[in-house]
């Protein structure tokens, strides 16, 4: 076990999420990769994102939000994770925005060498939206 696991366990059991106007970057944690000279590919989907429309106060837009990556020396921490996406609740944002800021704050925190994310929301209007914003990936 890395010297510093224990100041991390520490971080993820004292994660605190309180609502506010905006997203929660510092909630997120990195772990180190266990396996960090391979390319492996890690999927996680979240079916349950919510964030408020920004043109229609206290509306909300539902989404599923998947994050696709390919590892460097860290690795996301899932409950961290679940406590950042869950502090978009409150936050007034646009589809685009939420989507991009969601890759720029794990791209800060866990430098992977590759990572997609992409947010499927939910209809509204007639229309249904996807949203991919790639750091080091092809192009959708």
């Amino acid at each position: 076990m890395p010297r510093d696991m224990g100041s991390i366990e520490r971080k993820i059991r004292d994660l605190k999420l309180v609502y506010t106007d905006r997203h929660q970057k510092d909630l997120l944690v990195a772990l180190p990769n266990p396996h960090p000279k391979r390319d492996y590919e890690i999927e996680i989907v979240s079916d349950e994102f919510t964030s408020l429309c920004p043109l229609n106060p206290g509306q909300p837009d539902y989404a599923t939000i998947t994050v696709r990556y390919i590892p460097d020396r860290r690795i996301v921490e899932l409950k961290s994770l679940k406590f950042y996406l869950t502090s978009y609740r409150t936050a007034a944002v646009f589809f685009e925005d939420a989507t991009n800021t969601i890759l720029d704050d794990l791209v800060a925190v866990v430098a992977p060498r590759k990572m997609e994310v992409q947010s499927k929301w939910n209809v509204r209007g007639g229309a249904a939206v996807t949203v991919r914003a790639c750091y080091n990936w092809d192009s959708p």
